[in-house]
C-alpha cells in the first residue's frame, strides 16, 4: 500500500521552481544582467505556466474536498481565505508603487483602478506602462477565483457535476480557437509593426480567456486526485515516470516556442507547456516519486516567499541596482546579480513576518494563533487587551484564511 504524507513537499520544490524562472526572466528582461542569464528569456516566461497548474490544482483540490465530504461550497469562507491570502500584502504594494516613484522599475504606472479591480491584464501596452505589469498574471488567477466557486455551485444544484469533466474539455479546445482568432484577425494584420512583443503580450499573452489551459489542467488533475481514487493509484505508482514524460513535454516545448510571438507559441505553446507542468505536478504528488519524498528546506523557504518575491522583485531589483552602481559595482556583473538576489528573498521574508503571518492576531486572546506562534511574546499584552467578542471573531476570521 502506497503511504501518503499530509505535507505535499513535491508541490514545494515546483513552487521553487516556478518563481525562481519568473524572476531569472524579469531580471534579464527588465534589468542590467550578466550575459549567461540571457538563456532565461527563453524559458523563464513559463514561470507561471506553473504556477497556473499550480493554483488549479490546489484550489480546486480544496474546494473538491468538501463536496466529497457531502458539504456545500462554502463561498464565505473560500473568499476569507482568499482574501487574507492575496490582498493584504498586494494592497501594499499597490501604495508603495503609487506613493513612492523611486520605487518603480520603470517610468509610467496603469490608473489605479486597473489594479484595485485586477483588470491590469486586458489592454495594457507594457512598452508604455511597464512597472507592476508582472501582477497581470495574478489578475488571470484572481479571475479564476472569482468565477470557480460559483460554477461548482451552479454544476452541484443543476445535478450537472459528474458531467462536468465535458466543460473542462471544451473550454481546453476553444481556447485553440479563441487564439487562433486573436492571431488572424488582430495581431498578424499588424505584425510588422514597431513593438510586435507589447502587441502580441496585449492581445495573446496576458488575457484571462487566453491562459485558461494551465488552470484547466490543475482543475483536472484535482478531480482525479479527489474522485477517482481507483484511477489515481494505478496513476501515482509511476510517479517517477509523470516527471519524465513531463520533463520530455516541456523539452519539446523549449524548441516549439523558441520565440514568444510566433505562431506556434500562440496557438499550441500554452497548452503543451500547461500539459508538461501538469505531469510533473501530478509526479509530484505521487507518493513514490523522488520529489513527494524529498523535503528540503530551501525549496520549503521559497515556496513560501513566493507570493511576496512575485510582488516585490521588480521594484526591489530597480532600487538595488540604483544603490549599489553608485558604489561602483557593475549593474551587468555578478556581484550585483547575487546582491539583488539576496535583497528579493530578504525583503520577501520581511514581508511574511509582518504581513502573511498575521502575527498580531496572537495578542488576541482565544486566537489558534499562539499555538501557531508559541515562541512569540504576546502573553503579556494580552492582559492589555479586553476580551471582546468581536475581536476575537474578527482574529478568527484573519486565521481562518490559513
Amino acid at each position: 500500500m502506497i503511504k501518503e504524507q499530509t505535507k505535499l513537499y513535491g508541490l514545494d520544490h515546483l513552487r521553487a521552481v516556478a518563481i525562481i524562472l519568473v524572476l531569472l526572466f524579469h531580471y534579464q528582461l527588465w534589468f542590467s544582467h550578466p550575459d549567461w542569464t540571457n538563456w532565461f528569456l527563453q524559458i523563464g516566461w513559463t514561470g507561471v505556466d506553473l504556477f497556473f497548474v499550480l493554483s488549479g490544482f490546489l484550489i480546486s483540490t480544496q474546494l473538491f474536498a468538501q463536496i466529497k465530504k457531502g458539504k456545500q461550497v462554502s463561498i464565505k469562507e473560500f473568499y476569507i481565505k482568499r482574501f487574507f491570502r492575496i490582498i493584504p500584502i498586494y494592497f501594499f504594494f499597490i501604495v508603495i508603487y503609487f506613493s513612492f516613484p523611486f520605487f518603480r522599475e520603470k517610468e509610467a504606472l496603469l490608473p489605479l483602478w486597473k489594479f484595485i479591480t485586477f483588470t491590469q491584464n486586458f489592454g495594457t501596452d507594457t512598452s508604455k506602462f511597464g512597472t507592476f505589469s508582472h501582477v497581470w498574471s495574478l489578475c488571470v488567477e484572481e479571475h479564476f477565483y472569482l468565477f470557480f466557486p460559483f460554477i461548482l455551485i451552479f454544476l452541484l444544484k443543476k445535478n450537472l457535476f459528474s458531467k462536468s469533466y465535458r466543460i473542462l474539455i471544451v473550454l481546453f479546445l476553444l481556447g485553440f480557437v479563441i487564439r487562433y482568432s486573436l492571431w488572424q484577425f488582430f495581431f498578424k494584420p499588424n505584425e510588422l509593426a514597431i513593438q510586435t512583443r507589447s502587441n502580441w503580450v496585449k492581445i495573446i499573452y496576458a488575457p484571462t480567456y487566453n491562459r485558461l489551459d494551465g488552470l484547466l489542467v490543475g482543475v483536472s488533475i484535482a478531480a482525479i486526485y479527489q474522485f477517482l481514487p481507483k484511477i489515481w493509484y494505478d496513476i501515482s505508482r509511476f510517479g517517477n515516470y509523470l516527471i519524465i514524460v513531463g520533463v520530455l513535454i516541456l523539452t519539446g516545448a523549449y524548441f516549439f516556442c523558441t520565440k514568444l510571438s510566433t505562431f506556434s507559441t500562440t496557438v499550441i505553446g500554452f497548452p503543451m507547456l500547461a500539459v508538461g507542468y501538469g505531469f510533473l505536478v501530478a509526479g509530484a504528488i505521487s507518493p513514490v516519486s523522488f520529489l513527494y519524498k524529498w523535503n528540503s528546506k530551501i525549496t520549503t523557504l521559497i515556496a513560501t516567499l513566493a507570493y511576496g518575491i512575485y510582488l516585490s522583485h521588480k521594484g526591489v531589483i530597480h532600487m538595488v541596482q540604483e544603490i549599489f552602481s553608485n558604489w561602483g559595482i557593475d549593474k551587468n556583473g555578478n556581484t550585483m546579480f547575487f546582491i539583488c538576489i539576496a535583497f528579493c528573498i530578504l525583503i520577501a521574508w520581511l514581508l511574511h513576518l509582518t504581513i502573511e503571518n498575521r502575527r498580531l492576531c496572537q495578542l488576541v486572546p482565544g486566537c489558534r494563533g499562539h499555538r501557531l506562534f508559541p515562541r512569540l511574546p504576546g502573553r503579556r499584552i494580552q492582559k492589555l487587551i479586553p476580551r471582546h467578542a468581536a475581536q476575537l471573531s474578527l482574529c478568527r476570521i484573519i486565521c481562518i484564511a490559513f
